[in-house]
């Protein structure tokens, strides 16, 4: 299992990609849609199976390719549509998990109200 840290900026391609592409080929479109690569960030890919998933992490001292297979179901993916999102590290685990990470949220805290 992927722990990422709270600190890992996640992109999701919300498009499939051609999961023949390895590490590097996933690297350079990623380089392409964020136009840059740099420390502290992961691309989750998706095929067009909704079973699969493939995540690039430059994590400062090299890349690292992250791939897995659901043996039932799907994951549960954003609408198909250009660009990218973002996500959370712990959306990123929920995705991971096999469960709906869409509905995981921030809670929300009431802001203090100042007294007159």
């Amino acid at each position: 299992m992927l722990t990422p840290p709270a600190s890992l900026t996640i992109y999701v391609a919300t498009q499939p990609v051609d999961f023949r592409k390895g590490a590097e080929g996933l690297a350079l479109l990623a380089k392409e849609t964020l136009g840059h690569d740099r420390k502290g960030v992961a691309v989750v890919f998706r095929a067009k199976r909704a079973d699969r998933v493939k995540i690039v992490v430059w994590d400062g001292t090299g890349l690292v390719m992250y791939w897995k297979r659901l043996d039932g179901g799907g994951f549960k993916w954003p609408p198909i549509v250009a660009g990218m999102m973002r996500m959370n590290a712990a959306q990123l685990s929920a995705l991971l998990a096999g469960m709906d990470w869409t509905r995981m949220h921030a809670p929300r805290i009431p802001q203090p109200k100042a007294l007159a």
